[in-house]
């Protein structure tokens, strides 16, 4: 994998992240020859911008492809798009590469990984910390498991989408830190929104309040990310409350595994689910601010 121009990649999942990556990809002089979501129009509307085909089945990615790159949302779409039998990127796949994003539960991985090699092909992890602005600037935070020489191998192509790249392991482990990333994340956005409700519920002025929150212990990533957005109930979505009740599941069902006790995560996970519940799931994850600021919804 010498050159960009010299690898064929096909994109599964296009998405806020999916669409993005690819538009970065084909900036950087990479082919990109096929792309595909079960959202037809979505697929369609971007291969006419990015002048590449559109299939309307799996097998037909990997048939136009070297490598494919799948942006999936959950445990059952990834094992939908590499199924054992029917439609699926397994078809005619040998000597093929998969790199494969989504966070899933790190036993898919294992399958996805175990299915591929059968057959001839690779896959490995590249299990993303960061968001669609990340995506389109090429400034990813990749978490990467796997065969490292596959990892070698891919190395233009995820140089191509990312500023950080740290490799943890065998596979399954990438989906497992990556869990635990997105666990943490929730649990801060949840306490922020706790506080920051508290404080409007007291009558403090929130942005000075966030000002003494970012110079002091409370300070946190998701303070300068979302911090604004749960004052002014902006929740354009970067990471659907959605997105996080899946993966702090993730997190726990892996605590819960090894004997764990997470109150904490659980409280959060409760949390998001009661976004879900309420409709409000495709906000950003800082509309979980909805659930706590008096007057706007809560429980």
């Amino acid at each position: 994998m010498s050159t960009s121009s010299s690898v064929c990649i096909g994109i599964v999942g296009v998405g806020r992240m999916g669409a993005n990556m690819a538009r970065r990809l084909v900036e950087k002089g990479f082919a990109v020859t096929a792309v595909y979501d079960v959202r037809r129009a979505a697929a369609t509307e971007l291969a006419t911008e990015l002048k590449c085909a559109a299939p309307e089945k799996l097998a037909e990615v990997t048939a136009a492809a070297d490598v494919i790159l799948t942006i999936v949302t959950d445990d059952a779409a990834m094992r939908s798009i590499f199924a054992a039998t029917g439609d699926s990127l397994l078809t005619g796949a040998k000597d093929r590469t998969f790199i494969n994003f989504a966070t899933v539960s790190p036993e898919v991985y294992l399958e996805v990984e175990a299915a591929a090699n059968k057959i001839g092909a690779a896959a490995i992890e590249a299990c993303m910390a960061s968001s669609i602005t990340q995506a389109r600037q090429g400034t990813l935070y990749l978490i990467l498991a796997g065969d490292s020489a596959v990892v070698e191998k891919t190395t233009p192509i995820l140089e191509a989408l990312s500023s950080a790249r740290r490799h943890v392991g065998p596979t399954g482990r990438a989906a497992q830190v990556k869990a635990l990333v997105n666990m943490v994340m929730n649990i801060n956005t949840a306490g922020l929104a706790e506080g920051l409700g508290i404080g409007d519920a007291l009558g403090l002025d929130l942005t000075v309040l966030r000002e003494i929150f970012s110079q002091t212990g409370a300070n946190s990533r998701v303070l300068e990310t979302d911090g604004a957005d749960m004052q002014a109930r902006e929740h354009d979505c970067y990471f659907s409350a959605a997105h996080a009740a899946k993966d702090s599941g993730i997190a726990v069902h892996l605590a819960a595994s090894k004997g764990i006790r997470v109150p904490l995560a659980e409280a959060t996970l409760d949390q998001y689910r009661l976004m879900i519940e309420k409709g409000l799931g495709e906000l950003d994850k800082s509309g979980v601010a909805e659930l706590t600021f008096k007057g706007r919804g809560q429980k």
